[in-house]
């Protein structure tokens, strides 16, 4: 029996009742603690804003820690409970939930809701079942506010969730148990591939730092005026409003801002950003390759080079070093375009530059590639995940009302 087929006979014909999570569990809302109160040991402690970043629907650990004194006055979270958040900017993050699996009493605070589940639900379903667009739908009519959006404890109380078997008790928890199992599978590969690809990124790195980096005289230096040839005065940024919709990359600072009917740029090439807070953040790389009909504005530096391996060679070492000598400005950093020529690059020979980007490519391959590597591993299986889950929820749904 094909996976599919065995998920769907397990709901299949299931008598289910959608209850409010007011009847299959508590809501209590959290209180107090700031970040300023986080100490290196003492009670486990989960932040609101750390559950849109650092946990993934359960967790046996917290990042964060209090004192036993100020524990005592915070909302509790016992083991199997799930820990909500109730309050963000952004509507998505409202209702992401963690389940604490740890072995000792953690608290929560304000921005946070905890649900405390009944004999009737297991904590991890209603969690999963967070992520859901039958949770998302219902949330958002409960959603106050406009810059900061909150839903209550009271109008979480109120959304409905689907309750297999609700007159079988024993039965409908061995349901919800068999999904928890299945979405828990998946969870768990994607959590693997991810420690994978952080482990990788890290070996990239001190490959790629250990590669560009050489012993004093070993290499002769050239400024990076003299490797590349600027195209800056060929640019031509276009308004949003002016810009004729094409098949064209218009590029930025960062990468493609948007696609244009016409180019200016036919070939291989590699920018530079300008200017903007990722030269400081470096949240992005600043330097990347661009290849065929193109379109680039002023904030981003256009070089062009003899061969592809000398482009790929400044681009990899451009992405490694500190740039910060060379970049004016704190409010809005820029690299000039004659800062930007004076950077030294060390400038070997030309087989030890393609043994050098050889190498490199791989690691860059297996650690950013979205058509293959880790990445394209992890984006299949995460959407095979987001497939199973709404298969495995898909019970029949009665008219929600707000």
């Amino acid at each position: 029996m094909s996976d599919r087929r065995f998920m769907e006979r397990l709901i299949e014909g299931v008598e289910v009742e959608w209850k409010t999570l007011g009847e299959v569990g508590r809501f209590i809302r959290g209180n107090g603690l700031q970040k300023s109160d986080f100490t290196e040991t003492g009670v486990p402690a989960i932040h609101y804003g750390q559950i849109y970043t650092f946990y993934n629907t359960f967790t046996t650990t917290t990042k964060s820690f209090v004192s036993l004194e100020l524990a005592k006055t915070l909302r509790k979270v016992d083991t199997g409970d799930v820990v909500i958040t109730n309050t963000s900017e952004n509507i998505e993050d409202v209702g992401k939930a963690v389940v604490y699996l740890g072995k000792h009493q953690a608290v929560t605070g304000g921005h946070a809701t905890v649900f405390k589940p009944s004999n009737l639900i297991i904590g991890k379903y209603f969690a999963y079942f967070t992520q859901t667009i039958h949770f998302a739908t219902q949330k958002r009519k409960y959603a106050k506010g406009t810059k900061v959006i909150d839903v209550s404890a009271t109008d979480m109380a109120k959304i409905q969730i689907p309750i297999p078997c609700p007159n079988n008790p024993k039965k409908s928890l061995e349901i919800q148990s068999e999904i928890v199992r299945i979405l828990d599978a998946f969870t768990e590969l994607t959590t693997e591939l991810t420690t994978e690809l952080t482990a990788r990124r890290k070996q990239y790195n001190y490959y790629r730092d250990k590669l560009l980096t050489f012993k004093e005289g070993e290499v002769e230096w050239k400024t990076l005026g003299n490797l590349a040839e600027n195209l800056d005065s060929m640019r031509k940024p276009i308004t949003s409003g002016l810009r004729d919709p094409g098949d064209i990359p218009y590029y930025g600072a960062s990468g493609i801002v948007d696609y244009v009917k016409d180019f200016i740029f036919d070939g291989d090439f590699l920018l530079v950003s300008e200017d903007g807070a990722n030269l400081a953040a470096r949240n992005t790389p600043i330097a990347f390759s661009i290849s065929g009909k193109s379109w680039v504005n002023n904030h981003a530096h256009v070089l062009k080079f003899e061969t592809c391996v000398e482009r790929r060679y400044v681009e990899y070492y451009l992405n490694s070093i500190d740039l910060t000598p060379y970049i004016s400005g704190a409010a809005q950093p820029k690299l000039n375009q004659k800062n930007l020529n004076d950077i030294k690059i060390p400038n070997p020979l030309p087989t030890e530059k393609l043994r050098i980007v050889s190498i490199l490519d791989k690691f860059d391959s297996l650690t950013t590639s979205i058509t293959d590597g880790l990445p394209r591993e992890i984006e299949l299986r995460q959407k095979q995940y987001e497939h199973y889950r709404n298969l495995l929820f898909d019970f029949p749904k009665k008219e929600v009302e707000a």
